[in-house]
C-alpha cells in the first residue's frame, strides 16, 4: 500500500505538471510546436502553407495500395497516431504496403480568427488532396478522418466528390442531436461570440476544460491507478508519458470555424438535416458516391457510437461498410487490440476495394474481434 500511495503522489504531480506546462502553452500567441515529442515513424514534408504543413510516409516496400490522406483534428497535436514502435496507426499501414499522407494542422495565431470550415475545407484540404494527388500521379486520394477530422474529411467529399476513391471516418461527430453527455450540454449552453470577442479564437484551456469533465474521476485517480498496475509491462511506462503529453496538447480553435461549430452543427445540427453551407455551397452527404467505412468506437464516450452511426444512412455510396469495435474514443487507436486487427482490417479493407476496381480476386477480410479488453478509452 505504500509502494503504491508513494507512486501515485509521484505520478500525480507529474500529471500537474504537465496540465500546467499544457496551460502555460495554450497562453503563447504561437503555440511551440517545436516542443512535440520526436516522431516515432520518419517522415518528409510535402507543403506547408495556410495553417497546414502535410506530411508523407513512405511505405515499406512496393507499395500495395493508392494513398491514404490522413486527415487529423484540429484540437491536438497529431503524435497519438504514431505514439511509439508499436503503437503506431501510420507506421501499421506503411507495413501494409500504404502510403501514408497526413495533415499536420499548424495552431492557429491571433491573425487566423477568420478560419472557418470554407478555408479549413476547401483552402487547406483541397491544397492537401491535390498535392497528394500530383505527388502520388493519382487522379483519387483516400481519405481517413479521425473525430473532427472526420467532419473535414466528409464535408470535403460532399463537395469534391470525383477527387476521393475511398472514404474512412473514425468517431466521427455528425449527429449532434444525440450527443446527450456534458460536454455537449456544457458548450451549447456556452455563447460563442463572447469567447471569440474577448479572445479572437477559442482557447485551449475552454476546450481542454471541457473534455476534461467527461471523465473527471479518470483523469483525477483511475490513470494513475492503471499506471501503477502495469508499471511492470515492458514500454508501458514510456506510452502512458507519451500519451500524457498528447493529452496535455490541447491547441485553439480559429475563432471562426468555433462559430460555426457551435452555430451549425452543435446547436441546429445542419449537416445532417442538409442545410450546412460552406464557402457559399450546401453540404449534400449524398453527394458521396465513393465506397465508406465509417468505424465506431462501441466504449466511445467522447463521440456516442449513435451520433457516428447515422452516416450510412445519409450518403449516397453504394458500399456502406461498419466496424463497431471494442474501445473508446482514444482506444481505438492506442490498444493492443486496435493495433493487431483494427488497423490491418482497415488496409484489407482498402486492398479489396481497390482490387475489386480493378477485377482482381481479393481474400476475404477476417472478422473483426468483439471481445472487449481493458485498455486506455
Amino acid at each position: 500500500m505504500l509502494d503504491f500511495l508513494r507512486d501515485f503522489s509521484v505520478s500525480w504531480l507529474d500529471g500537474a505538471v504537465r496540465s500546467a506546462d499544457s496551460f502555460r502553452r495554450s497562453l503563447a500567441s504561437l503555440y511551440p510546436v517545436h516542443e512535440d515529442p520526436p516522431p516515432t515513424t520518419p517522415f518528409e514534408v510535402l507543403y506547408e502553407g495556410g495553417r497546414l504543413r502535410l506530411r508523407y510516409y513512405r511505405p515499406v516496400g512496393k507499395p500495395l495500395s493508392p494513398p491514404l490522406l490522413i486527415v487529423y483534428a484540429l484540437i491536438k497535436r497529431p503524435f497519438i497516431l504514431d505514439l511509439q514502435p508499436g503503437v503506431s496507426v501510420i507506421d501499421n499501414f506503411i507495413r501494409q504496403g500504404i502510403p501514408v499522407y497526413l495533415t499536420d494542422w499548424l495552431p492557429p495565431t491571433p491573425a487566423d480568427a477568420w478560419r472557418g470550415f470554407d478555408a479549413y475545407v476547401n483552402g487547406d484540404l483541397s491544397t492537401a488532396v491535390q498535392t497528394v494527388q500530383d505527388h502520388a500521379n493519382v487522379n483519387q486520394v483516400s481519405l481517413l478522418g479521425y473525430c473532427f477530422g472526420g467532419l473535414l474529411s466528409t464535408i470535403y467529399t460532399a463537395l469534391h466528390p470525383h477527387t476521393v476513391k475511398h472514404l474512412i471516418t473514425l468517431s466521427i461527430p455528425l449527429d449532434w442531436s444525440k450527443q446527450d453527455i456534458p460536454f455537449f450540454n456544457l458548450t451549447k449552453n456556452l455563447d460563442p461570440r463572447l469567447v471569440t470577442d474577448v479572445f479572437g479564437n477559442c482557447p485551449a484551456w475552454i476546450v481542454k476544460a471541457a473534455f476534461s469533465s467527461l471523465a473527471p474521476v479518470h483523469h483525477a485517480f483511475d490513470k494513475y491507478v492503471g499506471l501503477y498496475r502495469n508499471k511492470e509491462r515492458a514500454g508501458y511506462a514510456e506510452m502512458f508519458e507519451r500519451f500524457e503529453r498528447w493529452m496535455n496538447s490541447d491547441v485553439p480553435l480559429a475563432g471562426q470555424i468555433f462559430r460555426e461549430l457551435h452555430h451549425d452543427l452543435i446547436t441546429h445540427n445542419l449537416l445532417v438535416q442538409g442545410r450546412m453551407q460552406v464557402g457559399g455551397r450546401q453540404v449534400n452527404l449524398q453527394h458521396i458516391k465513393c465506397p465508406l467505412l465509417n468505424i465506431v468506437g462501441k466504449h466511445d464516450d467522447v463521440v456516442l457510437p449513435h451520433a457516428s452511426l447515422v452516416l450510412t444512412d445519409l450518403v449516397g455510396s453504394r458500399t456502406k461498410d461498419t466496424i463497431r469495435f471494442p474501445a473508446g474514443h482514444i482506444g481505438v487507436v492506442v490498444s493492443s487490440g486496435a493495433q493487431k486487427t483494427l488497423w490491418p482490417q482497415v488496409g484489407a479493407w482498402l486492398k479489396r476495394r481497390d482490387r475489386r476496381r480493378s477485377g482482381l480476386r481479393q481474400p476475404a477480410l477476417a472478422p473483426v474481434d468483439t471481445r472487449d479488453e481493458a485498455t486506455l478509452h
